[in-house]
């Protein structure tokens, strides 16, 4: 049996609840939802039976569907209402406990409504400026961008968090770059995921600041150090390639289209009062 009906009733909860309708429902228009039960002065209706049944597996909702699996589950819904009630007559909803934990759960409720609201506010108007044409990218501008940059460049990377420690171990791998492995693991804080990776980008899709390093370094050499927010930063560029105008086009498209939403983000702080204060390292 499926984990949704491990905590049954006994039977004889269902044919009361299930009979039990409101006395009167002819004030009710024809759209109103089909009640399936009633605990008290609770009604279960239809909607909610399907939104519960929604998030289980396609098995458990297939058994759901049964006259067995249905009124099972109705007994779970019946079971949750007979407990509300009574915790609600025991005052247990007036208890510090629970009005901590639900103001808890209505914080994070809050937080993450407010989290999509900017979001979906973020995507609308990415849509809106494309639709205005203030975003499009025309193919003369795809063709122009890859005369001056018709390549990629590939790098990897030590991200060191003061000025003094990425100074020694630049000069160390500027005497033995096979020491990079070594000096990485023991002093790197790039996250996790991305030590020992290859980092392989157009001019346009990675950060400014390194990008022009690794334009103007030859391929094998290694490179340093340059400060981002992320520390400091040396870099070995490891190597460089020509692309073919039809594979570079999505991605110039995407870096134009980047980079025109960039200047109409710049243009808005003459709009709006943009104040960032910055902490003292």
């Amino acid at each position: 049996m499926k984990c949704f009906f491990l905590f049954l009733l006994v039977p004889v909860l269902f044919c009361s609840c299930h009979k039990s309708q409101p006395q009167d429902l002819s004030s009710q228009d024809d759209t109103a939802e089909t009640i399936v039960a009633q605990v008290g002065p609770v009604v279960i209706t239809q909607k909610q039976l399907d939104d519960r049944l929604s998030v289980l597996s396609k098995e458990d909702q297939d058994f759901a569907q049964t006259a067995v699996g249905r009124r099972n589950f109705i007994q779970l819904l019946v079971r949750e209402q007979l407990i509300a009630l009574d915790a609600q007559d025991e005052k247990i909803d007036q208890s510090d406990v629970y009005l901590t934990a639900l103001e808890d759960k209505r914080s994070q409720l809050r937080d993450i409504y407010n989290e999509y609201a900017t979001l979906l506010l973020g995507r609308l108007w990415q849509e809106s400026m494309a639709e205005k044409g203030i975003l499009s990218v025309t193919d003369e501008e795809i063709a122009a961008y890859y005369d001056k940059y018709p390549y990629e460049m590939t790098i990897k990377q030590l991200i060191i968090p003061d000025a003094e420690t990425a100074d020694a171990v630049w000069r160390e791998l500027k005497r033995s770059k096979s020491r990079w492995k070594e000096l990485e693991h023991q002093y790197s804080k790039a996250p996790e995921q991305s030590k020992g990776q290859e980092i392989t980008f157009m001019p346009g899709e990675f950060i400014p600041e390194l990008e022009v390093i690794a334009a103007n370094s030859p391929t094998g050499s290694v490179q340093g150090f340059v400060k981002t927010a992320q520390g400091f930063h040396i870099i070995m560029k490891t190597r460089e390639r020509r692309l073919s105008l039809k594979d570079a086009a999505p991605r110039i498209r995407a870096i134009l289209e980047k980079q025109k939403e960039d200047a109409a983000l710049n243009a808005l702080q003459n709009k709006y009062k943009v104040v960032i204060y910055e902490q003292d390292e």
